[in-house]
């Protein structure tokens, strides 16, 4: 017998799922649109990675689809809680691409561990190395670069699956750093049952495979999702608290998926071998 729960958690994963599969098609009609573009015009066009997701984020538009696939609006916002962070550091995000994956530089034997430094706290994130060394060494990489630096976190969900999105310079949710990366460590023993726990740090990608990019998910509380994102660090107790924090000030829709409240800027990056 299905529990009401169950039943809700279920519709609510059918929901997002038929939500990415509308923006996958969105964004292969946009690619093959701007590609006549580009040829009638004569120019090239360099594209950005495509749309990142943690398979369950919302539709640009104002409207939702409800359980039985019918278009309903979205709920009106919600009053603001109080901002529990500071204001950002001084300084502006930089403008970064690269056509490939960077080289292989880290000691896959090594442990390495990523500090956030953010208006609402630090959080530390112990890294799966030799479980994920193209992610890993993707993070030493583009956090050397300052490709995190000022970067705003600009999604947070609040029903359905409970996960803090950052990694994208844009602040949008279609940014990138240009590469993609392989799938990695999906067979870790920590996804049971189809649950990413509290505390996984994981890669967001488009719903296809090997699409992760920059993007990524902190969970601050146990989420249902399928194995398909690549679980790459594990969130210290401090940082905990610091999800914790955003969590409580909730969403800017009050549909339980937009960008957080709370002012969150990673001021700093840092891969740091132990």
């Amino acid at each position: 017998m299905v529990s009401q729960e169950q039943r809700r958690r279920q519709l609510a994963r059918e929901k997002f799922l038929r939500q990415q599969q509308r923006r996958t098609e969105a964004r292969r009609k946009a690619r093959l649109r701007n590609s006549v573009i580009a040829s009638v015009l004569g120019v090239v066009v360099i594209g950005s990675v495509a749309l990142y997701t943690t398979g369950v984020l919302k539709d640009d538009d104002k409207k939702k689809t409800d359980a039985s696939g019918q278009v309903t609006p979205s709920a009106a916002p919600t009053s603001k809680a109080p901002d529990p962070c500071e204001k950002p550091a001084a300084g502006s995000v930089k403008k970064l691409s690269w056509k490939k994956e960077p080289a292989m530089t880290i000691d896959t034997s090594a442990k390495y561990t990523l500090k956030l430094t953010t208006t609402c706290g630090d959080i530390g994130v112990a890294l799966k190395t030799s479980a994920a060394p193209h992610t890993v060494n993707s993070f030493d990489f583009l956090a050397g670069k300052g490709y995190f630096d000022h970067t705003k976190c600009h999604r947070l969900t609040t029903q359905g699956i409970y996960v803090l999105q950052c990694g994208d310079p844009q602040g949008t949710g279609a940014g990138g750093p240009g590469y993609t990366l392989p799938d990695e460590n999906l067979k870790d023993k920590s996804l049971k049952n189809n649950t990413y726990p509290a505390g996984t740090v994981a890669m967001a990608n488009t719903g296809q495979a090997h699409t992760g990019g920059s993007q990524f998910f902190l969970v601050y509380k146990d989420s249902q999702l399928p194995p398909s994102y690549t679980p790459f660090g594990t969130v210290d107790a401090a940082g905990m608290k610091v999800l914790d924090k955003i969590a409580a000030a909730g969403e800017n829709t009050g549909a339980g998926d937009g960008a957080p409240n709370a002012t969150v800027v990673i001021d700093k990056a840092a891969v740091v071998k132990s």
